[in-house]
């Protein structure tokens, strides 16, 4: 049986809310990852926190990366011209959501402030942004204050299980 299509029909493109919402989400629990990650055996110099906020920034980058390509070939319909270009600019919120952190973490490096401690604010950092988004995006579909408030925490617990991960680990 031949396989049909509607006239006109392209690849899915998300809407922006769902787009910032995945890529904010994702960025900010791979930054919240990452910062554990990179501050496992204590190195706290200046020169540590420089080399960890631009490791953060290729780790987004490849992720965000991998995951417009995998959009792209996930989608089994012709493809135009740009579509590539146009499913890996799509996955800017991801990048986006782990600014914050490479900013916290390049000013411990730059001597902004103390370079010991930093992973910890990163941590407040982004439970608070996984709250805000969750809340937001909640708020902008219509849902109300209690419900919007629970999805903020929904989302916020995902970056308190990257935390208590961290502290059971080291």
């Amino acid at each position: 049986m031949a396989q049909s299509t509607a006239a006109g029909s392209g690849p899915h493109r998300h809407d922006t809310r769902e787009t910032v919402l995945f890529g904010g989400v994702y960025g900010s629990v791979l930054a919240c990852s990452m910062v554990a990650a990179l501050s496992q055996y204590g190195h706290t110099s200046r020169a540590s926190r420089r080399y960890d906020a631009l490791w953060l920034l290729v780790t987004a980058l490849a992720s965000a990366l991998a995951h417009g390509y995998a959009h792209y070939i996930a989608e089994r319909e012709p493809h135009r011209r740009w579509d590539a270009v146009r499913a890996l600019a799509e996955e800017w919120p991801l990048v986006t959501a782990v600014l914050p952190t490479v900013l916290l973490l390049a000013g411990a490096g730059w001597g902004w402030w103390p370079p010991k401690g930093v992973e910890n604010a990163a941590f407040v950092l982004n439970i608070v942004l996984l709250f805000t988004l969750g809340l937001v995006t909640a708020r902008f579909s219509r849902r109300t204050w209690p419900v919007s408030a629970l999805t903020g925490v929904g989302d916020a617990l995902l970056g308190v299980v990257v935390v208590v991960a961290n502290a059971v680990i080291k």
